[in-house]
């Protein structure tokens, strides 16, 4: 009997805390809503679901980067579109894609991301080190532009980061991808 009534005490102890919470103001929901935000997902999660970033989650887990950008972080990521990709050159996303072409497709991915997280309303033109060992340059005039290609959406939260979609893939000093275009 003592059994029961404490199982039936705890499910009315959750039912009065399900209701007082659902009576709380607005200002609780958008706080709320703020906090989902921040942790809707680490940087791999929150650009799977956004719906512009499908080729660049395909590449990241072609290039065994899921864990690494799904890690601790915070990382910066400089990410571009579906639409970036499609961009290339015929045949040099695809070349990317392959096996044999890993280490210089996580070369060119290292290379969009930044540690540490960067919000677009801190950033400063100059020289910026990459993951990947290089620098990108970070421009202010006109927007927020990365090697000249253009930031789209800034500041999209994740768990352990921040994206910035970009309008160009970029590439680091010394990456020729000529050899991948189909003639």
């Amino acid at each position: 009997m003592k059994v029961l009534r404490k199982g039936a005490f705890a499910a009315i102890a959750v039912v009065a805390a399900l209701t007082l919470s659902a009576c709380g103001s607005d200002s609780e929901e958008t706080m709320d809503m703020a906090t989902e935000e921040t942790t809707a997902g680490t940087i791999v999660d929150v650009a799977s679901g956004a719906g512009n970033f499908s080729t660049l989650v395909a590449a990241v887990t072609a290039a065994d980067l899921v864990e690494t950008l799904s890690g601790e972080g915070p990382f910066t990521v400089f990410a571009p579109t579906d639409e970036a990709f499609a961009a290339l050159p015929a045949g040099v996303l695809d070349g990317l894609l392959l096996p044999e072409n890993k280490d210089l497709l996580i070369q060119i991915l290292t290379y969009h991301v930044v540690s540490g997280m960067v919000m677009a309303a801190d950033v400063t033109d100059g020289d910026v080190a990459t993951v990947e060992g290089s620098t990108i340059m970070l421009g202010t005039m006109g927007g927020v532009t990365v090697n000249g290609a253009n930031v789209i959406s800034a500041d999209v939260m994740a768990s352990n980061g921040v994206i910035h979609a970009i309008d160009a893939v970029i590439l680091p000093p010394g990456v020729d991808v000529a050899p991948l275009v189909k003639k």
